[in-house]
């Protein structure tokens, strides 16, 4: 009883140090993260902290909720427009990674070629989350930001897969959790293997997820269903020998994309914030632990290594986004701009689970503290450095789309599309029954006047602003084509056209979509 209490104190604890952290980085101008790093190694100068998780554990609890959080919310139309570059990046792009940057420290560092391999594959796992939320603040191109999730979406499962089998390999043959490796082609087989069989077993799950969140409407019920999914695929793909990230990949992928069809608003608006909630504290104790785990004397100590570490990620990354991003146009597919190649490069920040693979690497490892200090001198590198600079970097490209005036634009017609909203349900709860006439009648005349007000300042702003024009065309636009996709679904749905009709007739939709301008004579939306 007494080690339950005191590991429920120092989960408290933590939560405690998180939160206080949050409040106080507010007032600084410092990565979240890395305050949560610094709160690690002053708390354990102090007063050391023992928190015994196994490698197994830490994977298990911090791995699902940051992968199922991004696949669940990651929009699929738009995924698919994109999906060559970002596997090509994700699979060989992880495979090179792994390559380079082993070769590279295992030649600099002067560590055995098995060991900074499990460097190279631990660290080549990108974290989009401080870049995608900058993003999307400064109205960054959409393409570009799926681009950048999906890549990391992928590539954690992919980097978890190899850092798997090269951490197997480079154990002594006598450890549990080491197997035999009969070459790189048995190698090879064991990756498609449990890369495909985790994919296949997630992809099912989150189907039948789906398809029991259409029957139920219950948000609590519901939003339970997706955290045993979450963890569940994951235990059960390890219990199967394949990969457990990769499967909750895929069943948060399917999910997130059938499921939300059978969701009330209220249920969407639960998952939502529920997810962000455990993919923030997941994230956070991360981070946390890592700074309560390094020894800051050794941390110092390993300069060169780390330096190394820095040069080796920066050269793969540039490799790979330069040159796997020219193999899109060998499958005649657009190629990605050379803006956005440039953002893929110095965007592709290491963070959470590299963090989590560095963790979790076993006390039988023989460069275990090593790989650790050079993971989190990395991780500070790219957080500080890289991080700190993408802003300059998108404004030096042009590639920047939202300033103050687009804001506020947002901000007013976000309002009169909320109150019209409001008044059209008013409407339809009259037409029901459900709303009697004396009732509509006092709700109806202040609101009529709060719209009246929302589109009287949304048209001054326009008038004031006339570039804001071409973005309420496309808002218009954008919604013309939603509404032509929502109604082909539907008519699929009830068997009124075929599958290859409407692949086709949304697949024209869907590439309207993706387009970042428009045509301001397109009047009939001739998408289809």
């Amino acid at each position: 009883m007494d080690a339950f209490l005191s590991t429920e104190t120092l989960i408290i604890e933590l939560l405690l140090v998180v939160a206080l952290v949050a409040v106080a980085v507010r007032r600084l101008p410092v990565p979240y993260t890395v305050a949560l790093v610094v709160a690690g190694l002053l708390i354990t100068i102090g007063r050391p902290v023992a928190i015994d998780l196994t490698p197994e554990l830490i994977l298990a609890l911090f791995v699902p909720p940051l992968v199922f959080e991004a696949a669940f919310h990651l929009e699929f139309a738009r995924l698919r427009a994109t999906l060559l570059p970002i596997l090509l990046l994700a699979i060989p792009g992880v495979l090179l990674t792994t390559a380079i940057v082993g070769g590279i420290v295992a030649w600099g560092v002067g560590i055995p070629l098995a060991s900074a391999l499990v460097f190279g594959a631990l660290i080549s796992a990108t974290d989009p989350v401080a870049v995608v939320a900058l993003f999307r603040a400064l109205g960054a191109p959409k393409p570009l930001t799926v681009t950048v999730e999906g890549e990391s979406l992928f590539n954690d499962g992919t980097a978890i897969v190899v850092f798997g089998l090269v951490l197997a390999a480079a154990l002594p043959a006598g450890d549990a959790a080491a197997h035999a490796v009969g070459g790189p082609l048995v190698a090879l087989v064991d990756f498609v293997r449990v890369s495909a069989g985790g994919l296949g077993l997630g992809a099912g799950l989150g189907w039948l997820v789906a398809l029991a969140i259409a029957r139920i409407d219950d948000y609590l019920i519901e939003t339970t269903l997706t955290t045993v999914l979450a963890f569940g695929s994951y235990l059960l793909a390890e219990r199967l020998h394949i990969s457990g990230v990769l499967a909750v990949v895929a069943a948060g992928l399917v999910c997130g994309t059938l499921g939300p069809r059978g969701m009330s608003p209220t249920t969407r608006i639960v998952l939502v914030n529920f997810w962000e909630y455990l993919a923030f504290i997941a994230n956070s104790l991360l981070f946390l632990l890592l700074g309560l785990d390094v020894d800051f004397a050794q941390l110092t100590g390993a300069v060169w290594p780390i330096a190394v570490g820095v040069v080796a990620v920066l050269a793969s990354r540039a490799i790979v986004v330069y040159g796997l991003a020219g193999l899109v146009g060998l499958f005649g597919r657009r190629t990605l701009p050379r803006a956005y190649r440039h953002v893929l490069f110095w965007g592709g920040l290491r963070g959470a689970v590299s963090l989590a693979l560095a963790l979790s690497l076993p006390a039988a490892f023989a460069d275990r503290e090593l790989l650790r200090a050079m993971t989190f001198g990395v991780l500070l590198f790219t957080l500080l450095v890289q991080g700190s600079t993408m802003q300059p970097l998108l404004r030096w490209l042009g590639l920047i789309q939202r300033e103050d005036g687009d804001l506020e634009y947002e901000r007013r017609h976000g309002r009169l599309l909320a109150l019209s909203a409001a008044r059209d349900r008013f409407a339809q709860l009259h037409a029901q029954g459900l709303l009697t006439d004396d009732t509509r009648a006092q709700l109806t005349p202040a609101l009529d006047a709060r719209i009246a007000t929302a589109r009287a300042a949304e048209q001054a702003l326009l008038r004031e602003r006339p570039a804001l024009r071409a973005a309420a065309l496309d808002d218009a636009r954008r919604e013309g084509l939603r509404a032509q996709r929502a109604t082909l679904t539907a008519l699929h749905a009830d068997g009124v056209i075929s599958e290859p009709v409407y692949a086709e007739l949304v697949t024209a939709v869907d590439a309207a979509l993706q387009s970042d301008s428009v045509d301001e004579t397109e009047v009939a939306i001739p998408a289809i």
